[in-house]
């Protein structure tokens, strides 16, 4: 299947595009309109920031969203960033480059790994109730997150969920680095970016008006919201 990547060129290296996440959801759902009411369809939506762009998403196109447990892998002594990303199932995903730039040990990463894998297991019983994720084999995976900056969590989703042997696998994010399309376009069917940046400086939050870090209460509030009315 040839790989296309699909965005909002009026948005294109601008900032604060999006009122907000809920905002930057229905944006994407325009573009994803060829998905609404497929029964092989699933979302996948990364918390936190995924979850009110994936909630949203699911609500406009009548698609069930599920939620899975991915982290970045934080550097020691530095832990608002990562040297890579781990997912739900042990998938990992190392930035070599940086590992070496860092001088990391061995023993060091495998310490983060060690701390990053319990965040996923309490993550998992917060968010999923201690649920499998559904069988996704055959499916068409649309993948969400509220933004984009290394890639490197998201490639890490990417081939966990390549395991699963689903049909399609498309990435859809209201923003994004460009350094990040580069990584993940080859590994995956379709691409959703409505606003792309270049540079050396990329931040997620400059594409939104209102963005701060949600708690994981407000998550979890955000999720029995939309089961309480999924897909009306």
């Amino acid at each position: 299947m040839a790989k296309r990547i699909i965005e909002e060129p009026a948005y294109r290296e601008r900032t604060f595009v999006f009122k907000d996440r809920v905002h930057a959801g229905q944006l994407l759902a325009e573009k994803l309109k060829e998905y609404s009411n497929q029964r092989n369809a699933v979302i996948l939506a990364i918390p936190s920031g995924g979850v009110p762009v994936g909630c949203t998403i699911s609500k406009i196109l009548g698609v069930p969203v599920e939620i899975v447990a991915v982290r970045k892998i934080q550097i020691p002594w530095k832990t608002e960033a990562g040297f890579g990303a781990m997912t739900w199932d042990g998938e990992i995903v190392l930035n070599r480059e940086l590992v070496v730039q860092l001088g990391l040990t061995e023993k060091a990463i495998q310490n983060s790994v060690r701390k990053t894998k319990e965040i996923i297991d309490e993550r998992l019983k917060e968010f999923r109730e201690g649920k499998p994720l559904p069988d996704l084999k055959g499916k068409f995976v649309i993948l969400v997150d509220d933004g984009l900056a290394s890639g490197f969590t998201m490639l890490a989703t990417v081939r966990a969920v390549k395991k699963k042997k689903s049909e399609k696998i498309v990435v859809a994010i209201p923003t994004t680095s460009l350094r990040a399309v580069e990584l993940l376009l080859p590994e995956v069917d379709e691409m959703v970016c409505l606003n792309i940046r270049s540079g050396m400086m990329f931040a997620v939050a400059d594409a939104y008006v209102n963005w701060y870090d949600l708690s994981d209460e407000e998550v979890i509030g955000i999720l029995e919201k939309h089961r309480r009315k999924p897909l009306d």
